[in-house]
């Protein structure tokens, strides 16, 4: 048994390997390779000066509004570009945006005869229920 105990006392030896090749000269590396210098991306055709975009004619027709539409957006006829903005006009002129979910519009009186008798209508079902108003 005291000889088992002894064994167990005694710190492992060190692989010979590591001490071989510390005494070794180190050996010599092939010089790294340089990294290519990184071209510049190609340059795209010139933009052209800020050519303003052509309007689709479908959009820019003059359209009669009804007599319900007529009493927000006027009588006389507009495209339907013009038609948009008078009514986000006349929503913002009058807070009838929802003051929580600013997607949604409570309609008053006159909106109301235009949004088909809705109380409150997202402002993507606004237009679809607007173009139902224009001839």
């Amino acid at each position: 048994m005291a000889t088992a105990k002894k064994s167990a006392k005694k710190p492992a030896k060190k692989p010979a390997a590591k001490k071989s090749a510390a005494k070794k000269p180190a050996a010599k590396k092939a010089p790294a390779k340089k990294a290519a210098p990184k071209k510049a991306a190609p340059k795209k055709a010139a933009k052209k000066p800020a050519a303003k975009r052509k309007p689709n004619a479908a959009f820019m027709k003059a359209m009669t509004p009804s007599s319900s539409l007529a009493a927000v957006v006027g009588s006389n006829p507009l495209p339907r570009t013009e038609v948009t903005k008078k009514i986000w006009d006349y929503i913002k002129k009058n807070k009838l945006q929802d003051s929580i979910n600013r997607r949604l519009i409570n309609a008053d009186e006159k909106l109301k005869q235009v949004f088909g008798g809705k109380r409150q209508v997202s402002m993507f079902e606004m237009t679809k229920l607007v173009s139902n108003h224009l001839k």
